[in-house]
């Protein structure tokens, strides 16, 4: 008896806290009621995000010759990435069907629970704007920015410390989804400040769930070498330079459809617009829109 209550009291519990999360961070009823009459229906897909040189750039900015969250230097701090948030939503988009809503994008970043008043990331900052727009554009309201999990001042001392907390984090964002059924994952962070570590250890750990890790090569020299994608655990760990590449990689892994991979080239260009054509980011644009043409007239 004692051992059936025990058992009950954990169900209760687990219920609990799939429940306050879900009420937490607010996800749309279609994300998150999937009906055991449709056992074939796909999952809907939820993308995760670092901030710093993923989504925005640091700048390559060093306080005491410590990264103030990452080591880009190609883009000025704060630059959003060219075509980073229509390559999100079309991540977003593409296993639903009609009707049904997608999740918005989670956060997992190294920035410091600690400094959450000055670093927090707010509807109302430019970033969290961006997102809704793309998703207003696509003709999908309040679509964007859904739960963020910060990291710590511990990770900020102790550098090598950010990949793991990432994926703690990423465990704790799985409570969403307590039975597994609803959501996958992809998972989109970049070269500088251990996201690989953390993207390789979801791919070994949620095969089942986690689809692919998209990781942004970024550097504080010129023209960085990419490395070639591999397969852990059977999915893919895929590297790029431009979000236009990276587009074109799901496309070619079947994760966006190809309209989808040609609103992505047209934001990436649209945000270029005022870059000098012999800038390197249009130069290095030109390289992935020739790899993305490949692949639009291979399907």
């Amino acid at each position: 008896m004692k051992t059936i209550l025990k058992w009950r009291i954990t169900i209760v519990a687990l219920a609990y806290i799939c429940g306050t999360f879900i009420r937490k961070h607010s996800y749309s009823a279609s994300a998150l009621s999937l009906s055991t009459a449709e056992p074939t229906r796909r999952k809907f897909l939820q993308v995760i995000s670092d901030v710093d040189d993923t989504l925005k750039s640091s700048g390559g900015i060093k306080a005491a010759g410590v990264p103030l969250g990452g080591i880009d230097t190609q883009y000025e701090r704060g630059d959003f990435y060219p075509g980073v948030f229509e390559f999100m939503f079309q991540l977003s988009m593409f296993p639903l069907k009609e009707g049904d809503l997608p999740a918005k994008v989670a956060v997992l970043t190294a920035r410091a629970e600690e400094f959450k008043a000055a670093l927090e990331l707010k509807d109302s900052s430019k970033l969290a704007i961006a997102f809704k727009k793309t998703g207003e554009n696509g003709g999908i309201r309040n679509w964007g920015l859904g739960p963020v999990l910060y990291g710590s001042v511990a990770e900020w001392v102790i550098q090598d410390r950010k990949g793991l907390r990432k994926f703690t984090n990423f465990e704790r964002l799985l409570e969403q989804d307590c039975s597994g059924n609803v959501m996958e994952y992809a998972y989109v962070g970049d070269t500088g400040e251990l996201d690989q570590e953390a993207g390789e250890t979801m791919l070994r750990e949620y095969p089942q769930i986690v689809k692919a890790v998209f990781l942004h090569v970024v550097s504080e020299e010129a023209y960085p070498q990419v490395p070639p994608p591999k397969l852990i655990n059977g999915r893919p760990l895929v590297f790029f330079r431009t979000y236009v590449g990276a587009a074109s990689k799901a496309a070619q892994l079947g994760m966006i459809t190809l309209e989808g991979l040609q609103k992505v080239i047209d934001s990436a260009e649209n945000d270029l617009k005022s870059v000098s054509k012999d800038d390197s980011k249009w130069i290095e644009l030109q390289v992935d829109l020739a790899d993305a043409a490949r692949t639009l007239s291979s399907f």
